[in-house]
C-alpha cells in the first residue's frame, strides 16, 4: 500500500476557473483513493512556490500541483529554491487542471482527473530535467519544466491570456489569429549552443524539455524530459504565407522537414539580440518583452517526477 504523504497544492483559479469547478470531485476521489494527503489552496501569485519550498521540511514525500502550467512552474521553482538552500525535496506530481496542460503532455502525466489520481497511487517515479533561464526580467534566474519560447508563440500566449471567455487550446488558436494579423517583425538573433552558433532573423525560437507549447503547438514531439538535453528549434524570418505553412506543420508534428526550420540539441544556450526585440516566455510565464540577452541551461535530473512512463512516446527526430 502507498504510505507516502502528499501535499496537494491546489490553485482554484487555474484554467480560468476550471480547477475551482472540479474541487469537490477532486476531494471526493482523493479521499476515496486512500492517499495520505493534505490539501492547501493557493491565494495569489507565488503562493504555490512558497508552499512547495517548505514541503520537505514539513515531512511530505511528494508535492502535487493541481492547476495548469503556471501552477506547475511555481511549484517547480519552490522545489528548486528549497534544493538550492541545501534541503532535500519531495517528488513532483500533477493533477491537470489548466488550459493547455503542456507540461503534463510532455512529462507523461494523464490529463483526466481519475487517471491522475491513479498515477499518484502507483507512484512510479523518474528523473525530470529542469530548465534555468537568466536575463530579461529575471537577472537572477527562473526555473522552468516544459519549454521556453521566443517570438511568435510568446506573443500568441500573451494574446490568449487576455481572453476571458475562451478556455483551453482555442484561446491559443484565437491568440494566434490575432497575432498573425499584427505580424511583428523578426528580430536579428544569435543562439550559441554547446557545439555551434546560429545567427539569423527569426520569428520563432523554441527550447524544449517537453513536447508541446500553447496546447496545440508540437515544437518538439521527439523530446524527452529526462535525457539531459533540450531541443532547440529556430525558424527563419517568415512571410505570412510561410508562417501559416509552418504553424500548420507544427500543429501536425511534421515541421521536422520544413525548410524554414533548423534544429539542434544542447545543455546550454546563449541567446542574444543586439537590437532588442526578444519576447520570451518560459512555461507561459513572461521572461521579457523586449530583451537583448538570455542564458538557458538544462539541469539534468534535478527533480523526481511521478508519471506514467510511455504515455506519450517521442517521435523519431528529424
Amino acid at each position: 500500500m502507498n504510505k507516502n504523504k502528499y501535499l496537494i497544492i491546489y490553485n482554484p483559479v487555474a484554467g480560468k476557473g476550471k480547477a475551482g469547478e472540479m474541487l469537490p470531485e477532486a476531494k471526493r476521489l482523493l479521499t476515496g483513493s486512500g492517499l495520505n494527503y493534505e490539501i492547501r489552496l493557493t491565494t495569489g501569485v507565488w503562493h504555490a512556490a512558497e508552499l512547495a519550498r517548505e514541503a520537505g521540511k514539513e515531512g511530505f514525500d511528494a508535492v502535487v500541483a493541481v492547476g495548469g502550467d503556471g501552477t506547475v512552474n511555481e511549484i517547480l521553482n519552490g522545489l528548486m529554491l528549497s534544493q538550492a538552500r541545501g534541503d532535500g525535496i519531495p517528488a513532483l506530481g500533477v493533477i491537470a487542471a489548466g488550459r493547455g496542460n503542456d507540461f503534463c503532455y510532455g512529462a507523461d502525466i494523464p490529463e483526466q482527473l481519475p487517471a491522475c489520481i491513479d498515477a499518484l497511487l502507483c507512484d512510479v517515479r523518474r528523473p525530470l530535467d529542469v530548465g534555468f533561464v537568466s536575463g530579461g526580467d529575471y537577472p537572477l534566474g527562473r526555473y522552468f519544466g516544459n519549454g521556453l519560447g521566443a517570438g511568435f508563440d510568446t506573443i500568441v500566449g500573451l494574446e490568449a491570456a487576455k481572453m476571458k471567455h475562451v478556455r483551453g487550446a482555442m484561446a491559443y488558436v484565437f491568440g494566434a489569429l490575432k497575432s498573425f494579423i499584427k505580424f511583428p517583425a523578426a528580430p536579428a538573433i544569435q543562439v550559441k549552443t554547446d557545439e555551434a552558433v546560429v545567427a539569423c532573423r527569426s520569428h520563432q525560437v523554441s527550447i524544449m524539455n517537453g513536447k508541446r507549447l500553447g496546447g496545440t503547438f508540437f515544437y518538439a514531439p521527439w523530446a524527452q524530459s529526462h535525457d539531459g538535453l533540450f531541443d532547440l528549434g529556430i525558424s527563419n524570418e517568415l512571410s505570412r504565407r510561410t508562417m501559416v505553412k509552418l504553424i500548420m506543420d507544427i500543429t501536425k508534428s511534421r515541421h521536422g522537414h520544413n525548410p524554414n526550420m533548423q534544429f539542434s540539441r544542447s545543455s546550454r544556450f546563449e541567446i542574444s539580440a543586439p537590437d532588442g526585440g526578444l519576447v520570451v516566455h518560459a512555461d507561459g510565464e513572461t521572461i521579457c518583452t523586449n530583451g537583448t540577452a538570455l542564458v538557458v541551461e538544462c539541469l539534468a535530473g534535478k527533480v523526481s517526477l511521478i508519471c506514467v512512463p510511455g504515455l506519450h512516446p517521442p517521435m523519431a527526430r528529424p
